[in-house]
C-alpha cells in the first residue's frame, strides 16, 4: 500500500508539472476545427505501406496510428514539416502537407480501430510494474500518469496512446529521446514540442532494460 500511495504521489506530482508546463506553451491547433476524417481517408493512402491498412501496422519498425490522438498526429507532423523531429522517410513525406492535410489525416486516424497485439512474456511483468508505478528511487514517475493504465493516453491534450504500439518502435523512440536524436532541429531541445520536455528527461533516466521491458508491456496494452 506504502509503494502504492509513493507511486500516486509520483504520479500527481508529474501531472502538475504538466499543468505548469503546458501553460507556458501555447495550445495546439486543433485538428478538429477543420479536419474531415472522410478526406483523410483518401489522404493516407500513401501512408498504407509503412503505417498498415487504417493505420495499424504490421512493421515493427514504424508505428501504429490506428486510434492515436489526432492532436499528437497533428503536432508531429508538423515537427517532421519543419524538421524539428528528424525522420530521413517522415520529413520529405510531410514537407508537402498543408495544414488541411495535416488535420485530415490526424482525425482520420484517431477514428481507427486499433487492433491487438501480444507483448512479449519474458519482459511485460517487469515493464508493467515501471509502467504503473514507476520507480521513486530513480525519480522515475509512472507512465501511467499521462498515458493513462490502460495505455489510451489523453486524447485532448495531445499525450499519445501506447497500447498495442509496437514495442520495437517505442523501444527505438524512448532510445532517441535519451540521447536528443529525436529533436535534433529543435532550437531550443529542452522544448521541442508540447509535451517532449518531460520524455527528454525521464528517458535519460531509464536502463536498456527499462526500456525493452516497459516497450514489450505497452505492445500487449488492449
Amino acid at each position: 500500500m506504502a509503494k502504492m500511495m509513493r507511486a500516486g504521489w509520483a504520479g500527481l506530482a508529474l501531472l502538475a508539472a504538466t499543468l505548469s508546463y503546458a501553460q507556458t506553451t501555447a495550445a495546439p491547433d486543433d485538428p478538429f476545427s477543420t479536419g474531415k476524417v472522410e478526406a483523410g481517408a483518401s489522404k493516407t493512402a500513401v501512408c498504407t505501406a509503412c503505417h498498415g491498412p487504417n493505420g495499424n501496422s504490421a512493421n515493427p519498425e514504424w508505428p501504429r496510428l490506428a486510434g492515436q490522438s489526432a492532436v499528437y498526429v497533428a503536432e508531429q507532423l508538423k515537427l517532421f514539416k519543419t524538421q524539428v523531429r528528424a525522420n530521413p522517410v517522415m520529413m520529405p513525406m510531410a514537407s508537402g502537407l498543408s495544414d488541411q492535410d495535416v488535420n485530415d489525416v490526424a482525425v482520420y486516424y484517431q477514428a481507427q480501430a486499433l487492433q491487438g497485439l501480444e507483448a512479449d512474456p519474458s519482459y511485460w511483468q517487469a515493464g508493467q510494474a515501471l509502467y504503473i508505478r514507476g520507480d521513486r528511487a530513480r525519480n522515475i514517475p509512472a507512465c501511467a500518469a499521462c498515458h493513462g493504465p490502460g495505455g489510451r493516453g489523453n486524447l485532448a491534450a495531445g499525450y499519445p496512446a501506447l497500447r498495442a504500439q509496437q514495442s520495437v518502435y517505442v523501444a527505438k523512440q524512448l532510445s532517441d529521446y535519451a540521447s536528443g536524436a529525436r529533436y535534433p532541429g529543435a532550437k531550443n531541445p529542452a522544448q521541442p514540442s508540447r509535451n517532449g520536455a518531460m520524455m527528454l528527461t525521464i528517458a535519460k533516466r531509464l536502463t536498456p532494460e527499462d526500456i525493452r521491458n516497459v516497450a514489450s508491456y505497452v505492445q500487449g496494452l488492449r
